[in-house]
């Protein structure tokens, strides 16, 4: 069967890395009119649409490939700029590929230049609930004053004080959770060219033990970053004894800001 050609990202200039030896894989550039890209053949044992769609189901099999998508992106995003492609894009033969950059050549050519000179950043905010609650719990007036009405009341009245007390708790922290992590968003937003807030992932995604509270990403001027920097390292410090675990990877690929052109 003949191979496929898997594309990892666009480019307006040749890269200077192709032969990724370490990975397994050598790619190589198609260039139309002003853009690049960047692909690799692979077998269609494992990318054509149907056997895709059963690999997906194995979760070690999309990791390792993922893994090598991501790696091979960062590699060549350290020499230029790069418009990425999602996971698992796939093509038939060298002209499907290069209609995609006729088609949307212009739309790529204006996504590149919006990108240049910038990094995406990842911020993930996690919260210790119980931290959290414990130092939203002291000094509080509305729960001292409901903590003296349980003290004060019956065995049937603080039963029913409790469970508001309970609500009251609630209230609280999401109040103070939404308060802190705007404050976190508004403070490094000032420093970014563009941002975006993404989903809140669960546990079972994040696999750590301390809830999301927020996911957004930060587009960043290369010559800004410094700034960035700074925010980030004052916010660390601000809400280290409020519970709140302020986690900034980076530079990615710039997925978030280039949906548009992937749309196009």
């Amino acid at each position: 069967m003949k191979e496929l050609l898997y594309l990892y990202c666009i480019t307006k200039d040749k890269p200077l890395i192709c032969n990724f030896e370490d990975l397994g894989i050598k790619t190589h550039p198609i260039y139309f009119q002003g853009t690049y890209a960047i692909v690799s053949s692979v077998s269609p044992d494992d990318f054509n649409e149907d056997n895709l769609k059963k690999h997906l189901a194995d979760m070690g099999w999309v990791e390792k490939n993922i893994r090598l998508h991501e790696k091979v992106i960062e590699e060549i995003m350290k020499g230029q700029v790069v418009l990425p492609f999602k996971f698992g894009t796939v093509f038939e033969n060298e002209a499907n590929v290069e209609k995609l950059l006729k088609t949307n050549g212009l739309e790529f050519k204006a996504v590149l230049a919006s990108l240049d000179g910038k990094e995406e950043w990842g911020l993930k905010i996690y919260c210790n609930s119980e931290y959290f609650k414990d130092a939203l719990c002291r000094g509080n007036e509305r729960i001292t004053e409901i903590d003296k009405e349980i003290l004060a009341a019956g065995k049937g009245k603080a039963f029913f004080l409790k469970k508001k007390k309970d609500e009251i708790i609630k209230d609280v922290i999401n109040e103070k959770i939404s308060e802190y992590t705007k404050d976190c968003f508004e403070r490094l937003k000032v420093t970014a060219v563009d941002t975006k807030i993404n989903n809140i992932l669960p546990k079972e995604v994040t696999e750590k033990q301390e809830d999301m509270v927020l996911n957004t990403a930060f587009l960043i001027n290369k010559e800004r970053l410094k700034g960035f920097v700074n925010v980030l390292a004052y916010l660390k410090t601000k809400y280290l004894n409020k519970g709140l675990i302020l986690d900034c990877t980076g530079p990615w690929p710039p997925y978030n800001f280039c949906q548009k052109a992937h749309d196009g």
